[in-house]
């Protein structure tokens, strides 16, 4: 039985921001690092979830002023057929790829890059500039850091200089890439993970790309890292800087492995937090 789910727009401000779908990727709970499996496994089914993993994929395209700018790309396909439907969805939405004015990346994972660019090194948004953090490039567009990786990165790095290939001649490493877009540095799980604002004020929403993975464990246990994280320590500073703010300000936030269609809030839980999910509107 399949499900089809996918997209969702919202209003924020002056921009319609639309969560598409790329799917799901299923994980072992071992990739979790700081809770022991079981303990994790009990807080999934706690909530009623698989007892191992499932994270969703979402991408975000925000339509603003005339412009159009996607937020991360998807797996292309390249992490198993559970993933990569993030451009059949996104034209589902009514969103052609030659309209995408410039494509901003949360960082250089094949999740979230993977959607750049065909298999045979063609950009998949031809009238395209991409947008991301200089030391996110720096890190896996240049040799230096690829040159002393261990064997099992490698893939990575290789994966992330063919996704972004077709877009040599027109990145840009600006610190708000867009009019109403504004770059929240988050290093920790890369050296340059950006979370990103759209709008300002009590009209703004927090795209905090992948500062939770796995919302019903890291929400409570904000300490529980990633084996993908590349500095632990970092991304428990920022996971923890994110939700102490959006639960004080009471922010709309939304990440790339919320369970669709990933608008929510985050809510203090005494020593924790709780991701709440803002309720669809149908109208």
């Amino acid at each position: 039985m399949t499900q089809n789910a996918p997209y969702y727009r919202r209003q924020v401000g002056d921009a319609i921001v639309t969560v598409v779908s790329d799917g799901y990727l299923d994980l072992p709970l071992e990739t979790m690092q700081g809770i022991a499996p079981e303990a994790a496994s009990g807080l999934l089914t706690g909530r009623f979830r698989r007892p191992t993993p499932r994270l969703a994929i979402n991408v975000f395209v925000v339509q603003r002023g005339g412009r159009t700018v996607l937020i991360d790309t998807g797996s292309g396909g390249s992490m198993g057929p559970s993933n990569g439907h993030m451009l059949t969805n996104m034209v589902l939405a009514g969103v052609q790829p030659a309209s995408v004015d410039k494509v901003v990346l949360t960082h250089l994972h094949p999740d979230h890059a993977g959607g750049l660019s065909t298999r045979d090194g063609k950009a998949v948004f031809p009238n395209a500039e991409l947008a991301l953090a200089e030391e996110e490039a720096k890190f896996w567009l240049e040799e230096t850091a690829m040159a002393t990786a261990p064997a099992e990165m490698r893939p990575y790095f290789e994966g992330a200089q063919a996704a972004a290939a077709p877009y040599r001649g027109r990145m840009t490493m600006a610190a708000s890439p867009e009019p109403g877009v504004t770059r929240i540095a988050l290093p920790g799980h890369t050296p340059g993970h950006s979370g990103y604002r759209i709008g300002d004020g009590a009209e703004s929403l927090l795209i905090y790309g992948d500062v939770v993975h796995v919302p019903d464990v890291q929400a409570p246990h904000p300490e529980v890292c990633m084996t993908f994280d590349q500095d632990p320590a970092g991304a428990q500073a920022s996971r923890r800087r994110m939700f102490d703010m959006a639960a004080a300000d009471k922010l709309l936030v939304a990440g790339m492995h919320h369970y669709f269609p990933a608008f929510s809030h985050v809510a203090r839980r005494g020593e924790g937090f709780e991701i709440v999910p803002e309720p669809m509107f149908v109208e």
